[in-house]
């Protein structure tokens, strides 16, 4: 306890500094910049602003009431990260929910570290470290991986080393922003997975997206069957039908009076079947070795 309080008298010390007007520190050569900036700085929370370039547009009510009652027994035990903008003024980097929590329950400061950034700067640390959280969403995290490659002018190579992530990984994040917006927003919502959303992207049509789409929540499809739906709507069949069922195999008219000729010819019961399209398959059943060594000889002639 007395180490905690310790750290707390100096980050109001290091808080005092920032409030002097002859110590404005706005670069990391200024005067007592190593002093401040990368330690633990109590400051106001009416002196931060939100930053901008938050990627996270999604806040849980819930679980930021939670995350107040945890900082009202116990004070925030991570500090959040800000940048300074002028004197006495700074943007979050990142720990948003922190800020708005602390907020919520009538706190008058926070714990800081202090970074001292350029806009492009500020993106690049908010962007990458709210990728690393473990509560954003597939479409968040797609959105955030996006701007670090528009904004930042990052390749996917130089992204996948910065996050720590495979190249592959970051394609199948990507690929979900060219799904429809509203199965963009299911899977916020968390009405369907990445995995449904990885399996809809290969239908290029937005309607049929959507009709799938639509299908998957209404029939609590899994993520293979809706897998196996999107490989049947390639393969040009109806997207309303259930993936799980087969499709119904009749003997087809051109070929019912030809079975009854082959069965006699070859001594045994043939069975021929056949798609509404006519593709099909021909059985010849056999019970023995010498049985089978028979119909190769009649279908081969030796």
């Amino acid at each position: 306890m007395a180490k905690a309080t310790k750290k707390q008298a100096l980050g109001r010390g290091l808080s005092a500094l920032l409030k002097d007007p002859n110590n404005d520190i706005q670069s990391a050569t200024d005067k007592n910049a190593d002093k401040v900036v990368g330690h633990i700085v109590e400051l106001d929370l009416n002196a931060i602003e939100v930053n901008p370039f938050q990627p996270r547009s999604n806040f849980n009510d819930e679980a930021l009431l939670e995350l107040a009652s945890s900082i009202r027994e116990l004070g925030v035990i991570q500090p959040i990260t800000v940048r300074k903008m002028d004197f006495n003024r700074y943007q979050l980097v990142s720990g948003e929910r922190r800020f708005r929590a602390s907020k919520l329950v009538g706190l008058e400061t926070i714990p800081a570290y202090i970074r001292i950034a350029n806009d492009q700067e500020s993106l690049e640390m908010a962007l990458v470290e709210n990728i690393q959280r473990q509560d954003l969403d597939p479409i968040e995290i797609a959105l955030s991986y996006q701007r670090l490659i528009d904004e930042i002018q990052l390749t996917q190579e130089k992204l996948s080393d910065r996050v720590g992530k495979k190249r592959s990984t970051i394609t199948n994040y990507l690929r979900l922003l060219r799904l429809d917006p509203i199965i963009q927003t299911g899977i916020r919502d968390g009405f369907v997975s990445m995995g449904h959303g990885r399996a809809l992207v290969n239908i290029d049509k937005k309607q049929d997206q959507i009709d799938l789409y639509e299908k998957i929540v209404g029939d609590n499809l899994s993520v293979r069957e809706t897998e196996k739906a999107v490989k049947n709507y390639q393969e040009g069949k109806d997207l309303s039908k259930n993936p799980n069922e087969k499709t119904k195999e009749v003997t087809p008219i051109f070929a019912k009076d030809s079975v009854d000729k082959i069965t006699e010819y070859l001594s045994t019961k043939v069975e021929v079947k056949a798609s509404e399209k006519g593709k099909g398959k021909i059985t010849i059943p056999f019970h023995s070795k010498e049985d089978f060594q028979r119909l190769k000889k009649l279908l081969t002639g030796g």
